[in-house]
């Protein structure tokens, strides 16, 4: 039996991972194979039973898992994001939010009879969207630029707001319960609200606090601070029932909002925990899920599903428009876009065990009804968004920008360049001193590592489809290689070659990087030009004429040139690389790096000059 239950332990991970890495190659929200997976190994074949496993453990787990997955979502929740993506976002997440909750409570009542406790328990868990659906369904579909930022930030802002609705509502619900008095269902509830606010104001202070002067040492910071998220959770809890998932929220909050706390640091962390918490979380669940229970929704069920995509998210959409600038194409695709995701399937889950305890017997088709429109959100948003998105023409347009890993002085140059020729660009780099000269330099810069899970929820790329390593730092220009690879195609992203020593051991690199490493040339490496930077080089754009072709441009400045990139009078601009042998020819425009001429041929071509000056003087005439 202890076998068993190791190798099923086990394996859970190792399906979580494949599943993960499914979505990644098909670019689809892994929840719906972790889903898949789940509904497999549980009331499928019967290979995985929760409830057996893990006993009076798995309640804790749940519960556990769920404040991880909020405090990590309100460490995302600053308030300058909420002013800085207009009046829309504000709009869903007050005006849209309130819609939602209203027609879901509304449908669930009246559809399937539930109980009005249970329905607004369900109206106030559907709500909820969430970065880990919403972000894969964008990379996708790659929809306008002021489109993917409403539905990037209504998603990660939404996933906390809506959980401290949800357990506003079941503290609610559980006060009303206990006692027939107003009196203290109010007093409950307000204690409840006081205790969560007070304690998680208080905990984020001081671990922000202990953070930003350094009382945690580095190599505790991310453990130390899930430690003491989870004992905080538990002693909320402990102080007044049910009060910890908002005290989480509200410290994530308070510390995300917090100056000089490395919060980057910390939801680094969380891609780990998205892996192995998370994923195995969404299995264990949909292997509590049994057929019947789906089956015994009926076709209620169904006018759910149409009454939360076709009523309350339009509704909700149009509504929150009033007053904005958005066309009816872009409100029509934000009306269509809305999966639910591992936020209400856990908060579902762990209601739902409270409630049941309580005596709510309607309180067992929360989860298969909340699990169920997670299905169906996911599944048919991420097959139809695609083709919606361009037939109301709402895709981005041409993605001819650059994304540059590295913002050191070579990036920089070459970012000057590409901006003056109004090229998108941005720079990415963990170094904060080349981040504040970036900015300096006006140019558009993202801080931190660009292949991490904060990246894919902050780092704009709309108009974007390139990717140039020009970092110093080889580990990290591999990484963001194979990462953008995926993202951007095969023939969109370079790097700088490695030197010598990658020439010798070409045989134990992949082709696939190889072919990366072609960038302005086999030879051209960060090191040579940093080095012509050093020396007063400058880059510089030089227009092709039919007296002054691209051989003649190559041969006046001789080994003092590297070629960057080549502008056809009519077309986008292409990086120069070893392995594409480009043509330029009258009216192509060449960016280039080019050294200064050295003094001593500088002098010799103005002697040669002056001699031909000379030599082509006509003689005096005698008077």
């Amino acid at each position: 039996m202890e076998l068993s239950i190791l190798s099923l332990l086990a394996g859970i991970g190792i399906v979580s991972l494949v599943c993960q890495w499914i979505a990644w190659q098909m670019r689809l929200p892994a929840i719906l194979f972790l889903l898949t997976a789940g509904l497999v190994l549980g009331p499928v074949t019967g290979w995985l039973q929760p409830d057996n496993i893990f006993q009076d453990l798995l309640f804790p787990i749940i519960s556990l898992s769920v404040a991880v997955i909020l405090f990590e979502g309100a460490l995302t929740l600053q308030f300058r994001d909420i002013k800085g993506h207009g009046v829309m976002v504000r709009n869903l997440l007050s005006t849209g939010m309130v819609v939602s909750f209203l027609v879901g409570t509304v449908a669930a009542k009246y559809a399937l009879d539930l109980s009005w406790s249970i329905s607004l328990l369900f109206g106030s868990i559907v709500v909820v969207t969430g970065p880990t659906v919403i972000m894969p369904l964008l990379r996708a579909v790659r929809p306008k630029a002021n489109l993917s930022n409403i539905l990037k930030w209504e998603g990660i802002i939404i996933d906390p707001i809506g959980a401290i609705l949800a357990v506003l509502v079941y503290e609610v619900i559980i006060s009303g319960h206990n006692s027939d008095a107003f009196g203290h269902t109010l007093q409950t509830f307000g204690l409840s609200l006081l205790v969560g606010l007070t304690f998680g104001a208080a905990a984020g202070f001081l671990l922000g606090v202990a953070l930003r002067k350094h009382w945690i040492p580095q190599f505790l910071q991310n453990a130390g601070t899930l430690t003491f998220m989870l004992g905080v959770y538990a002693l909320s809890n402990m102080t007044v029932h049910e009060s910890g998932l908002l005290t989480v929220t509200v410290m994530g909050i308070w510390m995300a909002n917090m100056r000089g706390v490395p919060v980057d640091e910390i939801l680094e962390f969380k891609e780990s925990l998205s892996v192995l918490l998370i994923s195995a979380l969404f299995i264990l669940l949909a292997a509590r899920l049994e057929f019947g229970a789906l089956v015994g929704l009926g076709w209620g069920s169904i006018w759910v599903l149409l009454a939360l995509m076709l009523i309350a998210r339009p509704a909700g959409v149009w509504l929150s428009g009033i007053g904005t600038s958005l066309s009816w194409q872009e409100k029509t695709f934000l009306s269509w876009i809305a999966p639910r995701g591992i936020v209400a399937a856990a908060v579902s889950a762990l209601f739902a065990f409270r409630l049941e305890g309580h005596g709510l017997t309607d309180a067992s088709m929360l989860v298969p009804l909340v699990f169920l429109v997670i299905i169906t959100t996911v599944v048919i948003q991420s097959l139809t968004a695609r083709p919606l998105a361009k037939y109301l023409d709402v895709m981005q347009p041409a993605t001819d920008g650059f994304l540059i890993v590295g913002a050191n002085n070579v990036a920089r140059q070459i970012a000057k360049v590409l901006v003056n020729r109004k090229v998108p660009v941005l720079l990415t780099d963990t170094n904060w001193e080349n981040i504040k000269l970036t900015r300096m330099d006006g140019l558009p810069v993202y801080y931190g590592n660009p292949v991490s899970e904060h990246a894919e929820n902050h780092m704009e790329l709309a108009g974007i489809g390139n990717m140039l390593a020009i970092s110093p730092y080889k580990q990290l220009n591999t990484l963001a290689t194979f990462h953008f690879l995926d993202l951007f195609g095969h023939g969109h992203v370079f790097g700088l070659s490695e030197g010598d020593e990658e020439t010798r051991t070409r045989h134990k690199v992949s082709e696939k990087m190889q072919e990366t490493r072609t960038l302005f040339g086999e030879a051209i490496t960060y090191g040579k030009l940093a080095s012509m930077l050093s020396k007063k080089a400058t880059v510089k754009i030089t227009q092709l004429r039919d007296e002054f072709s691209f051989e003649q441009y190559k041969e006046q400045h001789g080994n003092r040139l590297v070629t960057l990139f080549a502008i056809p009078p009519q077309g986008k601009i292409t990086a120069f690389t070893s392995g594409k042998d480009l043509k330029p020819v009258s009216g192509w425009e060449i960016i280039s790096l080019i050294l200064p001429q050295p003094p001593e041929e500088l002098a010799a071509a103005n002697k040669d000059a002056a001699e031909n000056t000379t030599t082509n003087k006509k003689p005096a005439v005698a008077g």
